[in-house]
């Protein structure tokens, strides 16, 4: 079995080392301790069956041949000392023995099962931490190849599944063999002739077990593929419920989530029974070799008379206790196989390769100087060109417009300046230096962003507007409303800038919304302001405000608007239009119009309509 992401899982668990060692130390003691109370049995069972000798002097255990006899005689002289031929006060003195044993056994098992609680929780605890800071930091290409709902079941139930039966195995996988251990031992000083005997057959009990084991992983991975899928049909139904009911595709979808529901009900059922297996049959494979004790047992103490009965029940009892913690390292075995799965699917997102690279010699900017050029920039998505041979200059102060049809390429153009991708060949600069030597945060830090789509975070509104600046004081925070024209209304909602957006902002307006977006943009004076479709969400008296205010909000910026409402940016200092990822028209309004080219057909088109 491969265990490699067994081990790289356990990497995280690093912090917590002290637990594993406590837990270790408390496992040995219950192990010594769960064999005690095994032996602790012999003396009881002479007691009652009346045939426990009296022995008055401390056997020596010089002899390892006679380890097993000189032990018995040294609990029989412990009994014989404090009962003093009173056979009540022999069993008292036993009971109380066993008693005190077991409950030291019983304390040692849950001191250590409370310290690998720590190590176990520890682990999962860093293991999402550090899958949620991998998936906010990977690039967005990455999850334009990878379903969302696909993620999301990583991050949630995988997870889960490792916390279930991969590290669920923690508790057993140092306890179990101790115990197994220290009772072989225990079972050796009583009869080695036996004990020789049993082990011949576990190796052959394991090899059956094993075989089963190995069919575990292949359905798990089937099983965790199909737990994704349905956390990606769901998720797609509610983010597009209203298509869905407009479109009256309900029945659609209904049937697409069945059949995703019924495939995985069909291998969660393959592979839970497979599961089930172990129990059962490691308990039968245990009991067999308990029969083939009793026959060859039963032949020393009757015939051979090499044991006498209250040992041979003691031995049967330790090798039946041997049963238990075997069953539990076979159940082990599967949870290995079946968390192996999951734990493989978490790895490969925590272990995936950024395409949007920052270079080792990055230099920090903290501020726009002269211009942003784009030099024969190319781009392609998913082999698709998007970008050809793209060559254009936005000066300091000055507000471009990118218009074009759906697919010219304009928002990818805004995608590119922050470097949420990296172009093919060519090169994006600001003040003469290539974008990919500049430090990352430091290069969005320079650029305030307003999407076509206003999201926002089921928080309050003012966390909307500061997100991760906390820091910012009130009076930048009403500013930044009024700049949007969005204080208006955020001053009659009941609770103000407190109020809670809902989830996506569905507590709020289009518009509202979109108001909030350009809030959070200009919440930190951001010297270039890309805008794609800003305003394309507002109704007319919302576009009115909101375009008023964004033009205020240019005079000392530099600002590229993606115009999807032409009438928007006829006071451009520079209009680009795109037609299938290419440059074919550039200049002011006026002169665009005078050419009467694509500008202008996109001019009559909208006034048409």
């Amino acid at each position: 079995m491969n265990m490699d992401s067994f081990k790289k899982i356990f990497k995280f668990g690093k912090p917590y080392k002290k637990f594993i060692f406590l837990n270790i130390f408390f496992n040995i003691l219950y192990a010594i301790f769960s064999a005690l109370s095994f032996l602790s049995l012999m003396p009881m069972l002479e007691v009652l069956f009346g045939n426990s000798s009296k022995v008055y002097e401390n056997p020596n255990f010089d002899d390892f041949s006679s380890f097993g006899n000189n032990l018995e005689a040294w609990l029989n002289f412990q009994v014989s000392s404090f009962a003093n031929n009173d056979p009540s006060k022999a069993l008292i003195f036993v009971i109380l023995t066993i008693l005190i044993l077991f409950f030291l056994k019983n304390l040692f098992n849950y001191l250590a099962m409370y310290f690998i609680t720590f190590f176990r929780n520890g682990i999962l605890k860093d293991l999402r931490e550090k899958l949620y800071e991998k998936i906010i930091r990977l690039p967005i290409p990455f999850y334009q190849r990878k379903d969302k709902g696909d993620v999301i079941s990583r991050i949630t139930s995988d997870v889960i599944e490792i916390q279930l039966s991969f590290l669920s195995i923690l508790e057993i996988i140092v306890r179990e063999p101790l115990t197994i251990f220290f009772t072989v031992i225990a079972m050796f000083l009583i009869s080695f002739e036996l004990t020789i005997f049993v082990l011949i057959f576990i190796p052959i009990s394991g090899f059956i077990i094993s075989v089963i084991g190995k069919s575990l992983k292949p359905t798990s991975n089937v099983v965790q593929k199909e737990q994704a899928e349905i956390l990606s049909v769901a998720e797609q139904t509610l983010n597009g419920l209203n298509i869905i009911k407009g479109f009256v595709a309900e029945l659609f979808f209904i049937k697409k989530f069945s059949g995703t529901n019924n495939k995985f009900y069909n291998y969660s059922n393959k592979l839970i029974n497979k599961q089930n297996l172990a129990s059962p049959l490691s308990e039968f494979l245990g009991i067999s070799v308990i029969g083939v004790l009793l026959w060859y047992g039963g032949k020393l103490v009757l015939i051979d008379m090499q044991l006498n009965p209250a040992a041979f029940l003691t031995y049967m009892g330790l090798a039946y206790g041997v049963l238990t913690p075997a069953k539990a390292i076979s159940k082990a075995s599967y949870s290995i196989k079946k968390g192996n799965a999951a734990a493989e699917r978490v790895l490969e997102i925590l272990e995936a390769e950024s395409e949007i690279k920052e270079s080792d010699n990055a230099f920090e900017k903290k501020s726009f100087e002269k211009e942003i050029t784009f030099n024969d920039v190319n781009f392609s998505y998913n082999k698709e060109v998007v970008i050809k041979n793209l060559t254009f200059k936005i000066r300091k102060g000055q507000t471009v417009a990118v218009v074009g049809q759906s697919g010219s390429g304009k928002t990818t153009i805004a995608n590119l300046i922050p470097r949420f991708y990296d172009v093919d060949s060519g090169e994006i600069c600001i003040d003469g230096k290539n974008i990919k030597e500049i430090k990352k945060s430091d290069l969005r830090s320079l650029i305030g962003l307003v999407p076509q789509d206003s999201l926002l975070f089921n928080e309050t509104i003012q966390t909307n507007i500061t997100l991760s600046n906390k820091n910012i004081s009130k009076n930048k925070i009403l500013e930044a409303s009024k700049i949007s024209n969005s204080y208006e209304f955020i001053e009659k909602l009941d609770n103000s800038f407190d109020t809670n957006v809902g989830s996506f902002g569905g507590n709020l307006s289009g518009g509202q919304k979109q108001r909030i977006s350009i809030a959070r943009a200009v919440l930190n004076n951001p010297p270039i302001m890309i805008l794609d479709e800003a305003t394309s969400s507002l109704d007319s008296k919302s576009e009115k405000l909101v375009q008023n205010a964004l033009e205020n909000l240019m005079h000392n910026r530099t600002t590229l608007v993606i115009a999807h409402r032409l009438s928007t940016i006829q006071n451009a200092d520079l209009i680009l239009v795109m037609d299938n990822g290419k440059i074919v028209e550039k200049g002011k309004h006026e002169k665009l119009l005078s050419k009467k080219g694509i500008y202008s057909k996109l001019i009559k088109i909208q006034s048409f309509n």
